[in-house]
């Protein structure tokens, strides 16, 4: 998502965020964070069914922002995609019942992800211009001599 936010603006072929009718393919992407198609293919259907991404089918489809990057909480994000997050596996330990550490795990938890919650995946992006250029420097993925794209 960082990556198709971040592509917003650049020239078609290219992409982007919700209002941009141009679209990131799954290659392109891929490609400029060096990840498994297959794997990435998975997580964008995934965001798709949750309403963070769109797609359009075809061979000029690809991914783009379904909502605004304003929209996007990181918190809300993060919880999709990781679910119940824990920081310690307490479900087998025999001290359990009278452990109190849990409770202050669960409390610090709740801190960091009330700090996600205040920030947007524009926020994020747009806010260190560093990492936006990092980002647009990975730009579209350019084969090698002889190598293919996919």
């Amino acid at each position: 998502m960082v990556y198709i936010y971040s592509q917003a603006g650049k020239p078609p072929g290219t992409l982007r965020h919700a209002t941009d009718p141009r679209l990131c393919s799954i290659s392109e992407i891929a490609a400029a964070y060096g990840i498994s198609q297959n794997h990435l293919m998975k997580v964008l259907h995934d965001l798709g069914r949750a309403g963070y991404v769109a797609s359009a089918r075809g061979r000029s489809g690809g991914y783009r922002l379904a909502r605004p990057a304003s929209d996007i909480r990181i918190g809300d994000l993060l919880r999709h995609t990781e679910g119940n997050v824990d920081l310690v596996p307490c479900e087998d330990c025999a001290l359990a019942p009278g452990c109190g550490v849990v409770s202050v795990l669960d409390e610090a938890m709740a801190a960091f992800f009330g700090v996600l919650d205040r920030y947007t995946l524009a926020e994020l992006v747009d806010r260190h211009s560093g990492f936006r250029h990092l980002i647009l420097s990975l730009g579209p993925p350019v084969a090698s001599a002889g190598a293919p794209l996919s």
